[in-house]
């Protein structure tokens, strides 16, 4: 009798040993709720560094509020009721983490309608406020995005000592919002600096093209976030860093580490893999028996100095600016690099070359000859300076020294502007390739208009500007015809006929405007009236339509 009573007590404790190790080893499932989209650069780092801090029994699922895209009442109610839809129908989840501000406050607001009894880590968040006050819930913990705008600031100084003015790109968006805030507050520290910046909201395309077009030399340029512009037209990532880097006319800093080998320089950047690598392992911590009210906010942002070797040559920033620590992406190694051990004799036999050449360069001759050669390459590079390397007709520079000179000397002139119709739709149907060749046939075509009175030029993107020297009436519509017909016989894309068309916009000075940029403002309405109206057309500025 003992026997079977000791066997039942082992056979017992072999069951209750089971269920524990089952339930230690059950899967998890986490959830995580991004403010905005995984086409962001940033998310899916965010995404990378969360799975890295999750361990392998445990599922992770997703949510976007795509909050950059279409941010509303409406949008966030339809995402609430979706949301809560979704997880009506499965079983609650065991952590949610939580990425930027949008998320945060959602969950806040709905913690316990949608979250009850659940714990939420947040990573990314900018607003100090906010996380402050998230972390008074005893079920929220999380990591703040402290984005180093001092930091950012030295680093501008060193690469250009001689900076007296400091530029943020900035928009209304709650992001925005937290980090203009921020940037302003360190004004003080730098009383040698003019704090400005170049607010995306309030802006339309053409004037936030124009403003990065006109930055001085003196400038340090810092992209924080684009959105959406006035006129609605909103921005990705990657669209962004395109129109920054086409247009800006000094090197932009960033203070995150997404788009970093794509046209900007870079800077000292918050990390979103490590961030989010953060968060995960919060969560993980948490799952396994931790009090949630046990964790502390999170103030030391993993931050990096990061930047792009291609921009560094292109505005000739020197390694010797840059802290030790910086971290060189898109590093090219040297020929030297490469062939190390042939280098010596090669280098030995070069020198004697070299010598050689020295003594060659006292003949009198030999100078003569040097002196124009370096003359003729004087005037390349100076032709090069203003004209489109693309079309190879004269560029957006000269095409404002030209303006300025004509409205400085009071001459009569007009301003034309012809934008593609649809181009987008020629680079996403018959790819980039077609969409240049679009471009250089249209320049083509205004060059073969072009007279002593009448100049292209490519302005910028898809967008081409002609100065006409005259403001009488009938030359100005002669001329005018004369672009529309630019788009009347076909072109050929990728091998095939392609219909192509224009919308034209035109301004004269001085009827229109006696100032240069709102000239250009002028000619851009007029032309955007025409895209309005069904394209392929042109217009002339009347002050009454605007």
């Amino acid at each position: 009798m003992r026997l079977l009573q000791l066997l039942l007590m082992l056979f017992s404790c072999i069951c209750l040993f089971g269920r524990t190790v089952q339930a230690a080893d059950a899967e998890k499932r986490v959830l995580f709720i991004s403010s905005y989209s995984y086409a962001w650069e940033q998310v899916r780092m965010q995404i990378d560094g969360i799975r890295a801090g999750l361990e392998d029994n445990v599922t992770l699922d997703f949510e976007f509020m795509d909050t950059k895209r279409v941010n509303t009442e409406e949008s966030l109610q339809l995402f609430y009721e979706g949301l809560a839809y979704r997880l009506s129908m499965v079983e609650p989840y065991d952590a949610v983490i939580l990425g930027d501000d949008a998320a945060l406050k959602f969950a806040m607001k709905y913690q316990e309608d949608l979250f009850p009894g659940i714990p939420m880590v947040f990573e990314g968040v900018n607003d100090e406020e906010l996380a402050a006050e998230a972390m008074k819930n005893p079920m929220i913990a999380g990591v703040l995005e402290r984005l180093s705008v001092e930091k950012n600031i030295e680093l501008g100084l060193k690469i250009n000592p001689k900076a007296k003015r400091v530029v943020a790109i900035l928009d209304d968006t709650i992001t925005g919002q937290a980090e203009r805030k921020r940037y302003y507050q360190c004004a003080e520290q730098y009383p040698q600096l003019e704090f400005d910046e170049i607010n995306v909201s309030q802006s339309r395309n053409f004037t936030i093209r124009y403003n990065l077009g006109s930055l001085s030399k003196d400038t340090i340029l810092i992209y924080i976030v684009m959105t959406e512009d006035i006129d609605g037209r909103r921005y990705t990532d990657k669209q962004a860093i395109d129109l920054i880097t086409e247009c800006s006319t000094v090197p932009a800093l960033r203070m995150v580490d997404g788009g970093i080998g794509s046209g900007l320089l870079g800077g000292n950047v918050v990390s979103m893999y490590k961030s989010g690598e953060i968060a995960a392992r919060m969560a993980m911590e948490i799952m396994k028996g931790a009090s949630v009210d046990s964790f502390e906010l999170v103030t030391d942002s993993p931050q990096t100095y990061r930047v792009d070797a291609y921009v560094m040559e292109k505005f000739g920033i020197r390694m010797s600016a840059l802290p030790k620590e910086t971290e060189i992406i898109n590093r090219k190694t040297s020929f030297f690099e490469r062939n190390r051990e042939a280098m010596i004799p090669f280098s030995i036999l070069v020198a004697a070359l070299l010598i050689v050449v020295g003594w060659a360069l006292f003949d009198n001759f030999k100078r003569r000859h040097l002196m124009v050669e370096l003359e003729g390459t004087k005037k390349i590079m100076e032709s090069a300076s203003q004209h489109d390397f693309l079309t190879g007709i004269p560029n957006r520079s000269k095409f404002m020294g030209d303006i300025e000179r004509l409205v400085g000397e009071k001459k009569p002139c007009t301003v034309i502007m012809i934008d593609i119709d649809d181009f987008k739709k020629i680079n996403d149907t018959l790819g980039h390739t077609a969409g240049d060749e679009a471009l250089k046939q249209v320049a083509s075509r205004l060059k073969d208009m072009g007279s002593p009175l009448l100049t292209p030029y490519r302005f910028a993107g898809d967008e081409f500007i002609l100065i006409l020297e005259s403001n009488q009436y009938k030359i100005v519509e002669k001329t005018a015809y004369q672009c529309r017909q630019v788009f009347t016989s076909p072109f050929i894309l990728d091998g095939k006929k392609a219909k192509v068309c224009g919308s034209i916009g035109i301004a004269s000075y001085p009827k229109d405007s006696e100032d240069v940029e709102q000239l250009i403002i002028c000619a851009d309405d007029a032309m955007y009236q025409v895209k309005k109206n069904g394209k392929n057309d042109f217009a002339f500025y009347s002050a009454q339509q605007f």
